[in-house]
């Protein structure tokens, strides 16, 4: 900070006026001198404006020369350094303004230094906490301590059931001596088996049943009067019961060698065992169990034809 204060003179420049006017005269106009003897070096801001009044110039125009706000010249000649952007700022403008009015600018720049560093406030002391094996306060109880103890049995428990877990052997380790190989006995010859008896005929009466073997398989189950029974695409699986009050019901399909048949659940050969359309075909228990005895040769009953 300076040593005085600021007047508006009549010609609208501010001219530093000593606190003390009773000792010290008032610098005003061109022809002023600048102080001498220790106020001169009191402040960095009574040493730029004492300055700048020897040289006849106001601030405006030392803001013209050194290119700094004109706020910011007011504030080095002020000594208010908490108006700048920050140290480097400060520093920087009060050396080109002592430049401006023909001072040093490297003692300049170290007395603001030296101000910045005067007027910086103490870091707050710190204050270090240290553990005290004495101190009662600072000691852990007894209840945290049986914790603790509780604590550590609980992991070295939990360690000992993962060790014989996972290494330590289930069961003793084969032995490595090879043992003496046993005299084979020889297996009693078992007996042949009997001959299995010829497949029974299925029953006369029973429900019909067929199942798709295959994915998609086409049929048309209709009676003798041309009724339609059932007519779809069968799921691989799929079955479908003949109904037993239809009267001569027959069968329509391509794919009579994807069609499973069953008379009572008993299973009976395929229509035919070749990819071929059959129409016509009759599926009654009874005309089923005839194609049976019919011989092998003979032609299948119903319409058929080859598909190429």
């Amino acid at each position: 900070m300076n040593d005085g204060s600021y007047a508006v003179a009549k010609d609208g420049e501010r001219n530093m006026v000593h606190a003390d006017q009773s000792h010290d005269p008032v610098l005003s106009g061109a022809g002023a001198t600048p102080p001498t003897g220790d106020d001169a070096q009191a402040s960095v801001a009574a040493r730029l404006v004492a300055a700048r009044l020897a040289l006849g110039l106001t601030t405006a125009e030392v803001a013209r020369r050194t290119r700094v706000t004109l706020r910011h010249i007011e504030a080095l000649e002020a000594g208010d350094y908490s108006v700048m952007p920050g140290r480097p700022y400060a520093i920087g403008f009060a050396k080109a303004y002592a430049r401006a009015v023909g001072l040093d600018d490297v003692s300049i720049a170290d007395a603001v230094r030296s101000e910045l560093q005067g007027s910086a406030p103490r870091p707050e002391p710190r204050v270090l906490n240290q553990f005290e094996v004495g101190d009662p306060a600072k000691t852990p109880s007894r209840l945290v301590g049986w914790l603790a103890l509780l604590l550590v049995g609980a992991i070295l428990a939990m360690g000992g059931i993962f060790w014989r877990s996972y290494y330590a052997p289930a069961v003793s380790l084969p032995s490595l001596v090879q043992a003496p190989e046993q005299p084979a006995v020889a297996a009693p010859k078992q007996a042949d088996p009997a001959p299995r008896p010829a497949s029974a005929q299925p029953p006369a009466n029973g429900p019909v049943v067929f199942t798709a073997l295959e994915e998609g398989i086409w049929v048309k189950f209709y009676d003798g009067q041309g009724k339609q029974l059932m007519q779809k695409q069968l799921a691989k699986g799929e079955s479908y019961t003949v109904p037993g009050d239809a009267v001569g019901p027959r069968l329509w399909t391509g794919r009579p060698d994807a069609l499973a048949i069953t008379i009572a659940g008993q299973s009976i050969p395929r229509l035919d065992e070749a990819e071929k359309i059959l129409k016509d075909v009759p599926i009654d228990a009874a005309s089923l169990r005839a194609r049976l005895a019919a011989p092998t040769s003979a032609p299948a009953s119903g319409t058929t034809a080859t598909v190429h």
